[in-house]
């Protein structure tokens, strides 16, 4: 159905356009995959929590730079053709304009026109649509004119490992669904939520696979794991996570910078928390967020970072960051010299390590840098691992909590009655989550499932008791 509503609007476009020839073959296959690739942006955006704005880039020098890193059948021609076409068409309009000179995007959002058309298109992008098998995951990064840029590079045995590793993990992602069960009425409260933090961006449940991002133009700074959806929820609402229905338990390496720095360097940290001991157990947050600051900084950071809000602390940004380089003596040297993007390759190495084990098992551990989230029932598998990980790179044991499991509603009583009413209700509540999983079901093939679903409620209390 989405193929067929991509050559509806070419077709539309093409009536519009003032054009005396008709495209060549290759020029009139760029076209209508320039026409995809937006209107594919703009469906997910739509589905978003909460519908997001696209973008994209009008610059014509950007579409013959780092060929690594672009879809070769996007030209710019055939993109701005297609651009201006559905603009033309009332089919998109611009939000905001972007710069050559700043080499900014150009934002652009769905009318109500084409939303009302969208509407009628079935499933979900994150199934109907697939993942570009030749699209670059391993990203290399440099700071340029104070800019952080793609940048090119060759390939070596090491980075062909990174995207054969990285191609098992996302293989792996996507022969399962994670999605995010909350109640219908609380994605309109998350959408706020996310509105409101500058940080975070609309979920858009399609971005199933990873993204690996180097830093400083080496190999052996960052490679953080990036560009999963699960990595954009914010954290009161991770516990609502699920993979393939089932609810999950998220582990966290507890002090995972501070370990990394003491460890590394042979140093005795000792049992008392690294944050708690800095302003004697107030302030925690605040406390790690400026000893991450410090150890990412490669200044003295004499000014105080914009994303820290020190709002009731009794003391200005100079004394606490020497609170914490008194109270850290053993590692005060190790501070403001840039160390922090090489630590996070350390930790993207025990992320990489850990996520492939579970690979080979054909099981989703999902990253947010230092935690992982699996479905509960390998939570203590998953707890092992992230202990031998961190053990095999810095031979030393390190805290790990985990967070309290949200239990779904309970399917039988004492005596093994089905709880009918109560499912049903459970179900009416959380029905997008419902709709979505059935239809990820539906297209694994597993029809004898989606079949009971029309048997009555009992059936379903009964099927979901087994799964």
């Amino acid at each position: 159905m989405f193929d067929e509503f991509v050559k509806e609007i070419t077709s539309e476009l093409e009536a519009k356009e003032s054009k005396k020839r008709a495209r060549s073959g290759d020029a009139q296959g760029n076209f209508e995959y320039a026409v995809r690739f937006i209107l594919e942006g703009l469906w997910k955006k739509s589905l978003s929590f909460p519908p997001g704005e696209s973008f994209i880039n009008l610059r014509s020098g950007y579409y013959s730079e780092l060929p690594r890193y672009k879809d070769q059948k996007l030209t710019y021609r055939q993109v701005k053709a297609a651009f201006e076409g559905m603009i033309e068409c009332r089919f998109i309009e611009i939000t905001s304009k972007g710069s050559h000179f700043k080499r900014l995007l150009t934002g652009f959002v769905a009318t109500d026109q084409l939303l009302e058309r969208m509407e009628n298109l079935e499933g979900h992008p994150a199934f109907v649509l697939s993942t570009p098998s030749d699209e670059e995951i391993i990203i290399l990064r440099d700071k340029i004119d104070d800019q952080k840029v793609d940048v090119e590079y060759k390939d070596t045995p090491k980075t062909e490992r990174f995207r054969s590793n990285l191609k098992k993990i996302n293989q792996c992602f996507l022969k399962h669904w994670a999605d995010l069960r909350i109640k219908n009425t609380e994605y309109q409260i998350l959408a706020e939520r996310i509105l409101q933090d500058k940080d975070k961006e609309p979920i858009d449940l399609s971005r199933r696979t990873l993204t690996r991002i180097f830093a400083n133009g080496s190999f052996k700074e960052g490679g953080r794991f990036y560009r999963g959806w699960w990595q954009n929820v914010p954290s009161e609402y991770r516990p609502f996570i699920t993979i393939d229905e089932a609810v999950t338990t998220e582990y966290d390496y507890s002090q995972l910078s501070p370990n990394m720095l003491y460890f590394g360097y042979n140093y005795e940290m000792g049992n008392e928390d690294a944050y708690d001991r800095v302003l004697d157990g107030e302030h925690r947050d605040v406390v790690k967020q400026a000893f991450n600051a410090m150890v990412q900084a490669n200044s003295p950071l004499n000014l105080k970072p914009d994303k820290i809000n020190m709002d009731g602390l009794e003391m200005e940004w100079k004394d606490l960051r020497q609170r914490i380089l008194d109270t850290h003596k053993p590692i005060a040297h190790l501070f403001f010299d840039g160390i922090g993007n090489r630590l996070q390759y350390k930790d993207s190495c025990i992320a990489e390590s850990i996520m492939l084990q579970f690979a080979d098992q054909n099981q989703v551990a999902l990253p947010i840098h230092d935690s992982f989230i699996m479905r509960q029932g390998f939570a203590g598998d998953l707890e092992e691992a992230m202990r031998r990980a961190f053990y095999d790179e810095f031979q030393s044991d390190i805290p790990i909590k985990h967070e309290v499991i949200v239990e779904r509603v309970t399917l039988f009583e004492d005596d093994g009655t089905p709880r009918i009413e109560a499912v049903t209700k459970d179900d009416r509540e959380h029905s997008q989550w419902y709709d979505r999983n059935t239809l990820w079901l539906h297209n694994k093939g597993r029809r004898p499932w989606t079949i009971c679903l029309h048997l009555g409620v009992e059936h379903k209390v009964m099927l979901r008791a087994l799964l």
